[in-house]
């Protein structure tokens, strides 16, 4: 999404000086930033999700004695079931600390696009879209 100064006819021409420049490439910046940190929150979103899955498979194993492989990088390592349930928990609270961190920086980049939204649209009225595209 790109913030983009409309051109129509019927409706007065407004300077759009170099600081108003910035704001709006900032302000496209940001809009790709934020995107981009949503598209990855569902990623580890999902991740979760599959390490809850295969947490709760390993529970219902019948046989405390059989080793489980555990894919570290590209190897998989066997681990006694208490082994792995272990590093799956590890791994579910690490994954869920970074869900959350990226989850502030997207409400940091909201309030900012708040801010230049105010600030452009107070300026250009309509003659500025700021709003995401719908495609």
């Amino acid at each position: 999404m790109a913030a983009t100064v409309k051109k129509t006819v019927a409706v007065e021409d407004v300077n759009v000086t170099f600081e108003d420049q910035k704001k709006i490439n900032t302000f496209a910046r940001n809009t790709n930033r934020m995107t981009e940190f949503k598209d990855e929150i569902e990623a580890k979103k999902k991740s979760l999700q599959n390490l809850q899955d295969a947490s709760d498979d390993l529970m219902m194993a019948e046989d405390d004695t059989l080793l489980v492989p555990y894919q570290i990088g590209d190897v998989f390592i066997s681990h006694t079931q208490e082994e792995t349930q272990e590093m799956l928990e590890a791994a579910k609270e690490l994954l869920q600390q970074e869900i959350k961190d990226l989850e502030g920086k997207v409400s940091k980049i909201q309030q900012v696009l708040g801010d230049l939204k105010v600030q452009l649209y107070a300026k250009f009225g309509n003659n500025i879209n700021l709003e995401a595209d719908e495609s």
